[in-house]
């Protein structure tokens, strides 16, 4: 099995729109009960879906995406760590490696269409370990989910001809650690 970790650049925004600013006032919280990670991400989740699809939930500059790979911009970072807002930039066919993550994690699409493939790590022959596809998941814009890990491995892309849009929400501080991705899987796949 080779697992490695990635690092993918954030750029930190320069400011939060007033929608954004109340939905981290929302976030905050549920965050700052200290529920476990399963019921947060439920919880941010019912937080996060009002709020997707509307025009004045990101700047101009949170919308823009990167030719070359989808753009993670990070909205906001909250001061003790618990929690950060990303907004993830994809152009058409865009799709992040098979990976996993350091903490509960909520995706909402804003505007296009997502799919996602979810994978389980299941024993091979000997030592080697194989990854299993579950399910194959499409979200479309309003549509959340969230999860914690362990049983987190996905590969999320572009499955529209747009542009596409998606705000997640950590339970960590991603701008101090510089990605949500805790590891990424390099293993044959069903």
């Amino acid at each position: 099995m080779t697992i490695t970790t990635a690092s993918p650049a954030y750029r930190p925004a320069a400011r939060v729109t007033a929608r954004m600013a109340a939905l981290i006032g929302e976030i905050r919280t549920v965050a700052d009960r200290g529920l476990a990670p399963d019921l947060t991400a439920y919880l941010v989740g019912e937080r996060l879906a009002p709020h997707l699809g509307a025009e004045d939930l990101l700047t101009a500059e949170q919308r823009e995406g990167d030719p070359d790979r989808y753009r993670q911009h990070i909205v906001h970072a909250e001061a003790d760590g618990s929690f950060s807002v990303v907004a993830l930039v994809w152009l058409p066919g865009q799709e992040t490696a098979i990976h996993d993550h350091v903490s509960w994690c909520v995706a909402g699409v804003h505007q296009g269409q997502e799919s996602e493939r979810r994978y389980r790590l299941a024993p091979g022959a000997g030592t080697a370990a194989r990854l299993v596809a579950t399910e194959e998941v499409v979200n479309g814009q309003g549509e959340v989910c969230g999860f914690a890990p362990p049983g987190d491995i996905h590969k999320v892309h572009n499955s529209c001809g747009s542009t596409a849009i998606s705000i997640h929400v950590y339970g960590a501080d991603i701008a101090r650690l510089g990605s949500s991705v805790r590891r990424v899987y390099a293993l044959p796949a069903d």
